[in-house]
């Protein structure tokens, strides 16, 4: 159908413009009542004005799947000679399933914390900031140029801080805003670089001109090497990629709606948006994307191992949103970036339901987190057992919910691709994913109260309105799966070279490769072993400290942030101590009191000038006449 026919350019433009900045009204209205006492009537404003932008996105969905694509421009940015840049947004087969997903999770996120922060006193505030990150996330992935992207990508960051560190009474919740903004910052530093380099390439930072002219090789292939890799390290901060990764954990500090939102379904996908929308520069540079590929396996194995044995129920749950990123990486690193985005798309879902879910159970053990102190919830909690059960098995990749179509397609590419050692770690880690969710679920749901439970009587189920709000979440956690042929058909308008290299290794494998029964088969099994072992082995659970190596390797996240303040904190914290005593108060503040001393002696010597006698007066100015006659007899002789 031509849609171009039925709908015109204006229509798309204002859908478009509705999409944008529907959350940045709730943002400014909510800023504004920001000091004020709690007004739940803002929620609900901050919650139709994220409706209108999903609602505005659904229209444009069904003419963008038939292949239509569109940009429009607000206004000139920064014009100097020939480069211009401008406030451009486009919309096409990527970001409208980025604008879709995060509207769709933005809205139900945005229900769910009316009823969750109902008796907190920065509710008002919350919603500013919640709004203010969703405006920057749809900034980011609406902006047609590299330079308007790193505008929503920072936006993203400080909105980010704001929400990790929105108790801020907290000394935890101050530290992981900051942790977080840092670590950010650092990665930012790269991509900026990344983005210099490509303007002083290209001469421009549009993406369609930078596109077609690395398409046209015309460009030596070692800066391109250069802006790959300088692109995948700002990439690698915003996804929590190793080594900065640190962050993700400790983010669990904000508000758990905030987790949903921002560390599953939007903040931390940014970075494989990234490696995807650039995706016409890595097909040129494949050595760097196996790169990301081997980088992605190790995270995914490496997150989790650190969820294996950790107690804290928010954090295992960040910890496996760090292990499917490095499922993404590895999809984008091998070059199926449509196999990427759709594991993005169908993770968002039921990421975004464990976190609720684990607000649910927050909310009925106030506000504890640790599992082993937790147990026989299944009866409280039956609807949130339900939505995390259904979270949990999507996750795990069983048929047939969303999670094994997306999960199934990354490890059939790679083994079809011939990496069978990336193959071999992608299917252990679906096996320690399995055992570490159930783990989860059992020792909250199932497992007996140990003699150190949280001492709750009654345990309560959450409000009708963020069962609610879940409820969604949950059936798209099911069907979500389903309609990969649905994105598949559309995204063969992106790049025929992409699609059909996948299309290539998936429906065409190689003489020596496994049937798709058999290799789905294979990850099948070892999860349900992992489910098995789970189930048997936290049933009937004693909790009991363990003291072995590798244990205490694993809970400690492999020493790795006692590393890091070691290295980098300590010796910071001893810098700028040394700046503070030798620099600052030695040098700054001295000389900055002797400019006050000087000017007190002056005033001091000058106010003898000031003694009320007229004569005096008229003697200075005598003076000072005849040094201006001097002065000017100089000039005029001196001349001469």
């Amino acid at each position: 159908m031509d849609w171009s026919n039925i709908i015109d350019i204006n229509t798309y433009s204002t859908l478009l413009l509705i999409v944008l900045f529907a959350p940045f009204v709730g943002m400014v209205v909510s800023g504004a009542f920001g000091a004020h006492q709690k007004i739940v009537a803002l929620g609900w404003f901050n919650s139709f004005c994220i409706l209108c932008s999903l609602l505005a996105s659904l229209m444009l969905l069904v003419p963008v799947f038939e292949g239509v694509s569109f940009s429009i421009s607000l206004f000139d940015w920064i014009v100097l000679g020939d480069f211009g840049v401008d406030f451009g947004f486009c919309v096409d087969q990527i970001s409208i399933v980025m604008i879709v997903v995060i509207s769709l999770v933005s809205l139900l996120v945005h229900l769910y914390s009316i009823g969750y922060m109902k008796n907190d006193r920065g509710f008002n505030r919350y919603f500013s900031f919640l709004s203010g990150f969703v405006f920057s996330m749809m900034f980011l992935v609406l902006s047609d140029n590299f330079l308007g992207l790193f505008v929503g990508w920072e936006g993203v960051g400080v909105c980010s801080y704001l929400l990790i560190g929105f108790w801020y009474e907290r000394p935890s919740a101050n530290f992981a805003s900051i942790e977080a903004f840092v670590s950010n910052r650092i990665a930012d530093l790269g991509m900026l670089l990344g983005i210099l380099l490509i303007f002083w390439t290209f001469g421009s930072l549009h993406f369609e001109k930078v596109f077609t002219a690395v398409e046209s090789r015309e460009y030596e292939y070692s800066i391109l090497v250069w802006i790959g890799i300088l692109l995948f390290i700002g990439a690698m901060g915003k996804s929590a990629q190793f080594p900065l990764h640190t962050w993700l954990a400790n983010a669990m500090e904000g508000p758990t709606p905030v987790s949903a939102l921002i560390h599953a379904a939007t903040m931390v996908t940014a970075g494989v948006y990234l490696l995807i929308r650039s995706h016409p520069l890595y097909m040129q540079i494949p050595h760097i994307g196996e790169c990301i590929a081997y980088l992605g396996a190790f995270v995914a194995l490496f997150a989790a191992s650190m969820a294996l044995v950790n107690k804290d129920l928010k954090r295992i749950i960040a910890y496996s949103t760090l292990s499917q990123l490095g499922y993404m990486f590895v999809a984008a690193g091998l070059g199926a970036y449509w196999i990427a985005l759709f594991h993005l798309f169908t993770h968002a879902f039921f990421k975004s339901l464990l976190f609720l879910g684990a607000g649910n159970v927050m909310h009925s053990m106030h506000d504890g987190l640790d599992i082993t102190r937790m147990g026989k919830l299944a009866k409280p909690l039956k609807y949130t057992m339900i939505f995390m059960l259904i979270g949990n098995l999507a996750l795990c990749g069983i048929p047939p919910f969303a999670g094994y179509f997306s999960k199934d397609l990354i490890l059939e590419f790679s083994f079809n691709l011939d990496y069978k050692i990336l193959w071999g770690l992608l299917v252990f880690g679906a096996f320690m994913t399995a055992f570490y969710s159930f783990r989860l679920f059992m020792l909250v749901f199932f497992a007996p109260k140990s003699q150190e439970a949280y001492m709750i009587e009654h345990p309560h189920e959450a409000s009708s309105l963020m069962l609610w709000a879940m409820f969604p979440l949950a059936i798209l956690s099911i069907v979500a799966g389903f309609l990969y042929d649905k994105m598949l058909a559309m995204l063969n308008h992106i790049s025929t070279q992409v699609t059909s290299l996948s299309n290539n290794v998936l429906f065409n494998p190689t003489n020596h490769s496994l049937s798709h029964e058999a290799l789905a088969g294979i990850v099948l099994g070892a999860v349900c072993v992992g489910i098995l072992y789970a189930f048997i082995r936290y049933r009937n659970y004693t909790y009991k400290i363990c003291d072995n190596a590798i244990y205490k390797l694993l809970y400690h996240q492999y020493y790795i942030p006692k590393l890091y303040e070691l290295v980098f904190v300590r010796f910071f914290s001893w810098l700028c101590s040394m700046l503070w005593r030798k620099v600052e108060i030695s040098i700054f503040d001295r000389s900055i009191d002797a400019v006050g001393i000087v000017l007190i002696w002056c005033s001091k010597t000058l106010k003898i000038l000031q003694n009320g006698s007229l004569s005096s007066y008229l003697r200075l100015m005598l003076f000072g006449v005849l040094i201006l006659l001097f002065g000017t007899l100089v000039l005029v002789f001196g001349g001469r």
